[in-house]
């Protein structure tokens, strides 16, 4: 036991050199706006954005096919989940997003989600018709579809292990773009009573991505010729959004009724500025839990400085209803809510059947 602790150990500190000397993965701010399918950045789950996604080292079930995939392989038999985000109320995006994790006796647990972000219906405009309040030539939706496959494994009593797989596409009605992204992560719990526990996971590694479809191509007379020629356009490619997320949490059980954890995550972003989060959640007989949690990056407590329309804070609230308490089946609903400067703050609402 002591040498698998040291050998973790190990590779967080590793992971954590690396990530302050490599440029490719330190933050870059002169990267921003270069990468594409920022979506795969914005966690559409309730509990974990409630502290922050500072809980890179212990979160579990299904919500860790976002934050740390290895945290599937804690599902006891089977675990649902549906969720809604108003992303930036007031802009009327939004993210539905359904998944579900099985167990698979030993050899590990297995997962799918499915995020769908909508943008609304947008008026069409062209060279010839610029001003939609002169005469609508018809509208079009914008559509994100994210698809994950998983799959973790408890490889010891201490350590879990999982893969994640992405399948991306964005589309307008004649232009889009698909994609495939693979995440990887590794928790390790230890102490006396399993209150210690690290995680790391590296997420949104592919291939480039770039946008094909009849909306890159137009009509047009070629020089020297008469009759007219489709001619077709191409786009640049774009590469995915990098991250490397490391955490930590301790769990404080005051007694069968009172639990708190504290957890802490630094993340490093390829194409924008590096973040540390800490977070907590407190658990009333496990019915009620309360989480805060507070994303910290270069310049977000001004204004001025703010590159983000996140402004730090973040919390939220799960009410768990016991359906059978042999079986440790259970009914939860979850909220969190995340600040923003513009907008009203993105709020997130789910449901979760454990079984």
């Amino acid at each position: 036991m002591k040498n698998t602790f040291s050998q973790c150990f190990i590779l967080l500190f590793v992971a954590a050199c690396l990530t302050g000397g490599n440029p490719a993965f330190a933050g870059n701010k002169d990267r921003s706006g270069s990468a594409g399918a920022s979506e795969l950045l914005i966690n559409p789950w309730p509990r974990s954005t409630g502290w922050g996604g500072a809980n890179v080292a212990n979160v579990h079930g299904i919500e860790a096919m976002f934050g740390n995939v290895a945290g599937t392989a804690f599902t006891r038999k089977s675990e649902f989940a549906f969720a809604h985000t108003q992303w930036f109320k007031g802009s009327d995006v939004t993210l539905n997003t359904f998944g579900f994790t099985q167990k698979v006796g030993e050899a590990g647990a297995l997962g799918l989600s499915i995020m769908s972000m909508r943008f609304g219906e947008i008026e069409k405009t062209t060279v010839e018709s610029p001003d939609p309040s002169l005469g609508s030539i018809g509208t079009f939706t914008p559509s994100f579809l994210n698809i994950n496959l998983s799959y973790a494994k408890a490889f010891s009593n201490a350590i879990y292990g999982g893969l994640n797989v992405k399948i991306i596409n964005e589309a307008i009605a004649d232009v889009s773009a698909q994609g495939i992204a693979l995440d990887a992560g590794i928790q390790y719990v230890t102490g006396d009573n399993e209150e210690i526990k690290f995680g790391i996971a590296l997420k949104n590694v592919g291939p480039t991505m770039k946008f094909k479809g009849d909306g890159m191509s137009f009509r047009g007379f070629i020089p020297g010729f008469e009759t007219q020629s489709t001619i077709e356009q191409r786009s640049q490619a774009f590469e995915l959004p990098a991250q490397l997320n490391i955490g930590a949490s301790y769990d404080f059980k005051f007694s069968d009724i009172h639990k708190l954890i504290l957890a802490g995550s630094f993340t490093s972003n390829s194409f924008s500025k590096d973040q540390f989060g800490i977070g907590a959640e407190y658990s009333f007989r496990e019915y009620l839990l309360l989480r805060a949690g507070y994303t910290y990056e270069e310049g977000i407590t001004e204004k001025k400085n703010r590159t983000t329309a996140y402004t730090g804070p973040s919390a939220g609230l799960s009410v768990d209803i016991p359906l059978n308490r042999e079986k440790g089946s259970s009914f939860s609903v979850d909220y969190s809510y995340r600040d923003t400067d513009p907008f009203s703050g993105t709020h997130t609402i789910g449901v979760r059947i454990t079984l």
